[in-house]
């Protein structure tokens, strides 16, 4: 059994009721203790944010984005998208990132039903990540490192089923923080 803080899930009710700094986001992550691989539970986990400003805040959940898929450290599935109850892994080369902040939330939503329309366009059955043991912040843990693209999401575990991440993104001068909760429906 994994020992975790009860304060941390806490401080992360806390932070995600209100909108929040990065500087918060990241206390919070530095405070958590490390998630090894071996640990990381494989199937679902449902994605959420910590509005922190980032220019992704609300864009990612706007536009259907359910979480992420481990199946085992060398097959992971890091965007998955929810469309009309069907969720489906997305490859992220296809996703227009650099749009993110650019584009009325109005837009970023009308995009969401484009997405059922076009889904087979931007969907994939191929891994497009892995997980590996990385150090960032001055700890060992977890971190999803996509293939393609310089982005590799670190992680911490808040309790057994909620991970809390960052996505450290080349280009990006704050991380964007989500919250992974396992999906036992899955």
């Amino acid at each position: 059994m994994v020992e975790t803080s009860g304060s941390g899930a806490a401080e992360l009710a806390a932070l995600r009721a209100r909108r929040c700094t990065a500087e918060q986001a990241l206390a919070l992550f530095d405070s958590l203790p490390a998630v090894p691989v071996a640990e990381i539970t494989t199937g679902r986990w449902r994605g959420d944010e910590l509005d922190t400003g980032h220019p992704f805040a609300g864009v990612l959940v706007a536009s259907g984005w359910y979480g992420k898929q481990f199946d085992d450290p060398d097959t992971v599935h890091p965007l998955l998208f929810a469309v009309d109850g069907v969720v489906f892994p997305v490859d992220p080369r296809r996703v227009p990132l650099g749009l993110a902040g650019r584009i009325p939330m109005a837009g970023v939503r009308a995009s969401k039903k484009a997405l059922g329309y076009l889904r087979f366009a931007f969907q994939t059955q191929r891994p497009t990540a892995r997980l590996r043991n990385v150090e960032y912040r001055g700890v060992v843990s977890a971190a999803m490192i996509y293939d393609q693209l310089p982005i590799i999401d670190h992680f911490r575990r808040v309790d057994e089923q909620t991970l809390l991440g960052v996505m450290d993104m080349r280009g990006l001068a704050e991380p964007y923080v989500f919250v992974l909760r396992q999906d036992t429906a899955s």
